[in-house]
């Protein structure tokens, strides 16, 4: 018996050996396939990607869960450019940019940046790059990000949340969030999926995503998913969603010393981040919060209704005295 467990230990290592074997090399073709497309800045240690572009009032775009600055740079940027100074971050540990703490790199741990810490590290970048006074506009995950900002620190313009993460919810997450998120996930099951996860997941991943509309032409191609599936990025992703929902409730109570103009773009079809928990339901907690439901549209508005996105911006540039 001793025997047979002391063989059984040591062909579940060596498969193990072989998994992260696998998921190293598609971690490196990640990287190559999909070099970053800004700039990397030093913050104290901690790595951000920053892409820069246009001129006018300083705009910040943060991506959501899974995401990178590609999501915005694949048509969205080009259109506000024209008229404003637009920087695209990534966020910690996702895309280009790194952890803002090094324990979190260990696969068995459970440790993240929260939206508070998010904010923090970005908002530093972004005064590294002469940026003043912006409108930071975040999408799902961002928007609770951008809420962080307006918390932390009271030199930006406003807030436009776009089919953002701003009010606790009352369901759990799925179980590959639980499972990822987990320290045991973290170590075990993020390195296969990392591996092994097939196309056809990220596709059916994605229209999912995007539903009821259909992802851009190019959209993949653009993106690069095999980013988000590095195992860094796999772990630091689902360990942010995961532990997301305490951290709203505490910057929820707070909602109310926000004092800069907010506008919040959401669509009604969202099965994601549904508008009638989040969205909807800031007016009450944040004093002038306006909100835009956009009919039919899903989880995307930043692709599938571009205009109103940049509708809600130049509102926020108006209240706030910029235009």
């Amino acid at each position: 018996m001793k025997t047979t467990l002391i063989v059984l230990l040591g062909l579940g290592l060596l498969v193990f050996g072989f998994v992260q074997m696998f998921a190293l090399k598609r971690d490196r073709v990640a990287a190559r396939n999909f070099p970053p497309m800004g700039q990397l800045i030093d913050v104290d240690g901690v790595t951000v990607h920053a892409v820069q572009m246009g001129q006018g009032p300083d705009l910040v775009l943060l991506h959501g869960a899974s995401g990178s600055t590609r999501d915005f740079t694949l048509a969205f940027a080009d259109l506000v450019k024209d008229r404003y100074r637009v920087t695209v971050l990534d966020r910690p540990g996702l895309g280009w940019s790194g952890l803002t703490d090094p324990s979190h790199a260990r696969a068995w741990s459970t440790g993240h940046a929260t939206p508070r810490e998010q904010a923090r590290v970005l908002h530093d970048a972004t005064q590294k790059l002469g940026v003043t006074k912006p409108i930071v506009l975040g999408h799902s995950f961002g928007g609770i990000v951008a809420f962080a900002w307006a918390l932390e620190f009271d030199d930006l313009a406003g807030v436009v949340s776009v089919a953002g993460v701003a009010m606790p919810w009352p369901d759990g997450l799925g179980w590959t969030y639980r499972l990822n998120g987990s320290a045991l996930g973290g170590g075990l099951a993020v390195p296969v999926f990392s591996a092994f996860l097939p196309k056809s997941y990220v596709d059916s991943s994605l229209d999912a995503i995007f539903a009821p509309q259909k992802p851009p032409a190019g959209y993949l191609a653009h993106v690069g998913a095999a980013m988000s599936l590095r195992r860094q990025s796999m772990r630091a992703n689902a360990r942010q969603v995961n532990f997301l929902r305490p951290q709203v409730v505490e910057m929820s109570a707070h909602y109310g010393e926000i004092n800069v103009p907010v506008e919040m773009v959401h669509g009604d079809a969202d099965t994601i981040v549904p508008v009638s928990i989040h969205a909807a339901r800031i007016p009450d907690y944040i004093k002038g919060a306006n909100l835009t439901v956009l009919p039919g549209v899903g989880h995307m508005p930043q692709h599938a209704d571009p205009q109103a996105v940049i509708d809600a911006i130049d509102r926020v540039a108006s209240r706030s005295g910029l235009r």
